[in-house]
């Protein structure tokens, strides 16, 4: 019987060639050497050797050593890029070309795809944000007054965005009971996770020019799982007045693979009703859809804890771009911006502990014993899919992280 080839993706697998997302990576034999892959079933291609082998025009775009110089190139290259790996991975005429550049999974290091410049994360959940306010503002509004007028959201840490896989540190600081007399400093005992979606943009804007709604898509080349990892305690201790600081600052852990706009077409929905009419720059009743159904599954220790719907959330990436740009602010290649927690309606559906334990109130079930917020040793792991074309589903690379003990 002859063997089978790489690239007879078994049937529901959800990264076929319907998906295609992109990563960087590096073999054992070559492990400074770091080459952009496509991840198809359980393989990477080498997207720069076969385009080399092909003669691709966009085989310098492919050949470098992280996705920056595909992702400034525009969105006409990138479609591009999509139909010829779409054609190089489906065409069996192909396939005695392509074959030798295809390496499995497991005999590949995954880096971190892009280089990033600056990382915004926003507060775009109505159910995350009511949650929040009830248990921080119990007799006042859940919502503050703004927060359905405009997408809230704060300037993160670029630096100590990492790839999935990579240890995350419990990190140290200061923290203040109410009841505490003063405050201490030591490790967080209020160790969260934030289930969200990331976006990394493209192509850049000049300083002072804003992004329109419907430019969206011409910035952002694609999305991403995105875990912003919070010290609940150092952050209730800091953030009042300016906002999260240390408390997230010490990692945002990142999925491996990039999943292409272009890949996302079917998952395209429309966001929830507004409830307040929306200043122009924001109004999205006449665009078209700009939410996404992703299908997020939060586990802890490999058990499951939650399922987030990403297509509850109030703001869409389209309108958080927008605001983070109408003051005029530029974008640059590799920008990242986070959703985010996503949390739906329902207890089930909360992207962090935080809400899935009310504070620390009603502790969660594992197998190995209970959690209010994580322990050393913790691994979580968030993976996602989306509904594809013609009843397939796109897979959302995983993230996964562990918790290892302050330094």
């Amino acid at each position: 019987m002859p063997q089978q080839s790489p690239l007879d993706v078994p049937e529901g697998d959800p990264f076929g060639p319907h998906n295609l997302p992109y990563g960087v990576f590096s073999t054992a034999g070559e492990a400074e050497r770091r080459r952009i892959g496509v991840r198809i079933g359980g393989h990477v291609l080498d997207a720069g050797a076969v385009a080399a082998a092909f003669g691709s025009p966009y085989a310098g775009l492919l050949g470098a050593a992280s996705l920056n110089p595909l992702l400034a190139a525009g969105r006409a290259a990138w479609q591009g890029v999509r139909r010829e790996l779409t054609a190089w991975v489906t065409d069996p005429a192909h396939r005695s070309a392509v074959e030798p550049h295809l390496l499995p999974l497991d005999a590949v290091t995954l880096h971190l795809p892009y280089e990033v410049a600056d990382y915004v994360d926003f507060y775009a959940s109505e159910h995350h944000a009511t949650n929040v306010g009830r248990i921080f503002r119990p007799d006042g509004d859940a919502l503050t007054p703004n927060w359905k007028h405009l997408p809230i959201g704060y300037h993160g840490r670029s630096g100590t965005i990492v790839v999935s896989g990579t240890d995350v540190v419990r990190p140290s600081g200061q923290r203040k009971a109410p009841t505490d007399p003063a405050p201490v400093f030591g490790p967080s005992v209020k160790l969260d996770i934030e289930a969200e979606v990331g976006f990394v943009v493209g192509t850049p804007t000049e300083l002072g020019r804003p992004v329109a709604l419907g430019d969206f898509r011409d910035h952002v080349f694609g999305l991403f799982l995105l875990n912003d990892w919070s010290a609940r305690d150092i952050q209730a201790w800091e953030y009042v007045p300016l906002g999260p600081f240390l408390g997230k600052s010490f990692a945002t852990s990142v999925s491996a693979w990039v999943t292409p706009l272009d890949a996302l077409d079917d998952a395209r929905t429309t966001p929830p009703a507004r409830t307040f009419p929306l200043l122009p720059y924001l109004d999205d009743a006449d665009t078209e859809p700009a939410g996404y159904d992703l299908r997020i599954t939060v586990a802890i220790n490999g058990q499951e804890v939650a399922h987030p719907p990403f297509a509850s959330m109030y703001w869409t990436a389209a309108q958080q771009l927008a605001h983070m740009t109408v003051n005029g602010a530029s974008l640059r290649t590799g920008d990242v911006y986070g959703s985010g927690t996503v949390s739906g309606p329902e207890v089930g559906q909360r992207g962090s502990l935080l809400e899935l334990t009310w504070n620390g109130r009603d502790a969660i079930e594992l197998g190995e014993g209970k959690r209010t917020f994580l322990e050393d040793g913790d691994t979580v792991t968030l993976t996602a899919w989306a509904p594809g074309p013609d009843g397939t589903r796109i897979g959302l690379g995983e993230v996964t992280g562990r918790i290892v003990a302050a330094r």
